[in-house]
């Protein structure tokens, strides 16, 4: 299953590919050697492109205790943090670094309000890069429930995404584990939570998004 975001351009690939394999069996027929590497070549981009697209299907068990991972990726911070866009406090950060190869998919962290959202132009940085969070090209979304109060998850582009899709619109009553949007190659995003919340992973941990519980309201 692939996501919506990326028909379009499967379907361009689909089409490129055929056509390159055409071209590839016409001009290269009489050298056995080439025509093989240049279509293993070609059939390898097209495998990363729908490999970047795929969009699996993932049970969410609802817990408005837990915050669960927005994405798939690496755990690559975890700590207190002075958020200066929305809270304008201190806040405890954890943030998950997608690699190319990882499931671009957004999720929603967990249910409730949107509050706030906003998209925010800017660079494109490596998504490590300590001022990927405030200079590059984001989206910055607040939730609010009844057991966390507001929650704050911003989606970041990386060197190479050049497109955030943000489905939350403030007003919006969603559901944890819903797809929340989608980041087109490489990228991260950072969870602010209240100071306090117990974190459920550690640093370098692979998390899946909707089935990993990130932190945790005691």
């Amino acid at each position: 299953m692939f996501h919506k975001e990326g028909y379009k351009i499967i379907f361009i690939s689909l089409v490129s590919f055929v056509a390159a394999i055409i071209l590839i069996d016409e001009f290269t027929a009489s050298i056995p050697w080439l025509r093989m590497t240049l279509m293993l070549v070609v059939l390898f981009f097209f495998v990363m492109i729908l490999q970047f697209f795929r969009n699996p299907k993932r049970t969410v068990a609802l817990n408005e205790s837990h915050i669960i991972a927005p994405v798939d990726g690496k755990v690559v911070v975890i700590e207190e943090v002075f958020e200066a866009e929305y809270f304008k406090d201190k806040r405890l950060q954890v943030s998950i670094f997608m690699s190319p190869i990882n499931v671009h998919v957004t999720r929603y962290a967990m249910s409730g309000k949107i509050n706030f959202s906003k998209y925010h132009p800017g660079k494109y940085l490596v998504a490590w890069h300590p001022k990927a969070s405030t200079e590059n090209e984001r989206t910055t979304v607040v939730i609010e429930n009844n057991t966390f109060g507001e929650i704050l998850y911003r989606q970041i582009a990386g060197a190479l995404a050049k497109r955030i899709v943000n489905y939350a619109q403030e007003g919006m009553q969603v559901i944890q584990g819903e797809d929340a949007g989608f980041i087109k190659f490489g990228s991260r995003v950072d969870l602010y939570l209240p100071l306090g919340t117990k974190v459920n992973v550690k640093l370098n941990e692979k998390a899946v998004g909707g089935k990993t519980i990130i932190a945790i309201k005691e």
